[in-house]
């Protein structure tokens, strides 16, 4: 695999989507700091996320 982005954020929100997923959130300050970068990434109900929780964005080309 070849890793094109990774980087190390906080969940700001959790949203509930439907009975199947929820979708985990980080929206930063993109207008103010244009380095900076956010996710919005659904993902199955059994998670055990919250918000405040960091994670790590992994992209990888298959």
């Amino acid at each position: 695999m070849n890793t094109k982005v990774s980087f190390e954020s906080e969940v700001e929100f959790v949203a509930v989507i439907n009975e199947k997923k929820d979708c985990l959130m980080s929206q930063d300050n993109t207008q103010d700091d244009p380095g900076t970068l956010w996710f919005n990434i659904d993902v199955p109900k059994d998670h055990a996320f919250k918000e405040g929780d960091r994670v790590r964005i992994t992209i990888e080309k298959i």
